[in-house]
């Protein structure tokens, strides 16, 4: 009998997102977890009844937790199904991309894989920064699930698929550490989209260009904190 969600995102969103969840379903049991760790030490019997729901969270979820879930496993990613991966912003900044949005669906065992179950869009302005992006995306997301939060508390059943692909290839760790490596022979253009997309110090990692066996890293400051919502 489906009575319980996992609710897998960050501090300050859990109150704001299980509030709209028990809106819809008082009864509801949400279990509030936020890391591996916490994931990995709930019973069996209640992911047996349960349905997990990731919203814009860093870890991911094994495989064996998701086939263990009785009513499915839902994430909210922080990008269009266009830019699956990590830090879609940044490569949509640097793609300098005409739009931009957020994604929610079912999870798969292949992380960005699954079913797309809906897509909110918005257009990116000329210069847009990946600040703005990430705030644009934040605001869909947030729109994303006060729509769906009433099918996800009361609906046993799957959410319907749109038929709508997953599109691009999936940015990683790796792929934004090659594009942060920077060529001799660069162009201007290509230098300044570079720095525009991936010089806000995430992972720590800023653009850097070795010459004659000395590495030289960007000075840049600390990337803005995406505003969130505030705790009780």
């Amino acid at each position: 009998m489906f009575d319980t969600i996992i609710l897998l995102a960050g501090p300050r969103e859990q109150s704001a997102l299980a509030g709209a969840l028990l809106g819809h379903n008082p009864s509801l049991n949400i279990r509030r977890v936020m890391t591996l760790a916490e994931l990995l030490a709930i019973d069996a019997e209640v992911l047996g009844r349960g349905r997990l729901v990731a919203f814009t969270t860093p870890v991911i979820v094994p495989a064996d937790i998701l086939a263990r879930l009785a009513y499915g496993a839902y994430n909210f990613h922080p990008g269009p199904p266009q830019y699956p991966g990590l830090t879609p912003a940044q490569f949509a900044v640097y793609e300098q991309a005409r739009q931009f949005g957020a994604t929610a669906h079912a999870m798969a065992a292949r992380v960005d894989a699954g079913p797309i179950v809906a897509v909110e869009l918005f257009e990116v302005a000329p210069g847009a920064t990946v600040l703005d992006l990430e705030l644009g995306s934040y605001r869909a997301l947030a729109h994303l699930f006060w729509g769906l939060a009433g099918m996800l508390a009361t609906q046993a059943e799957p959410l319907r698929p749109l038929g709508i692909e997953w599109g691009g290839q999936k940015s990683s760790r790796r792929s934004y550490e090659a594009l942060c490596d920077i060529p001799l022979d660069i162009s201007r253009e290509d230098l300044e989209r570079r720095i525009s997309a991936f010089g806000g110090n995430y992972f720590g990692i800023t653009p850097s260009i070795s010459l004659h066996g000395f590495r030289f890293n960007l000075v840049a400051p600390a990337a803005p904190e995406v505003p969130r919502w505030p705790q009780d």
